[in-house]
């Protein structure tokens, strides 16, 4: 039997069923960035390309067998590695 989450718990609960990684996400869609989990070079790299969070951006294609993926970032077409893309979480716009 499961214990019943109580309203001060059930409050502060946060599903991360939400979040999503880049690359798992599917093309053509929507997306907010949530935040960017890398380290410092990797952070600066993608703020200077415009990946912030808080920005929308658009999944437009992922090239098979670990290529690169194609975004689209306030209006530019941008193309960055699986490395990179797999370290941007983010959430359904």
């Amino acid at each position: 039997m499961k214990p019943e989450l109580s309203e001060k718990s059930s409050k502060n609960f946060v599903d991360h069923s939400y979040f999503n990684y880049l690359i798992k996400c599917p093309i053509g869609q929507k997306f907010r960035v949530k935040c960017v989990n890398a380290g410092h070079h990797a952070k600066r790299r993608l703020a200077c390309l415009g990946i912030i969070p808080g920005v929308d951006i658009i999944k437009k294609k992922a090239a098979p067998f670990r290529g690169p993926v194609e975004i689209t970032v306030k209006g530019s077409s941008l193309v960055i590695g699986r490395g990179l893309a797999s370290k941007i979480i983010v959430t359904p716009f």
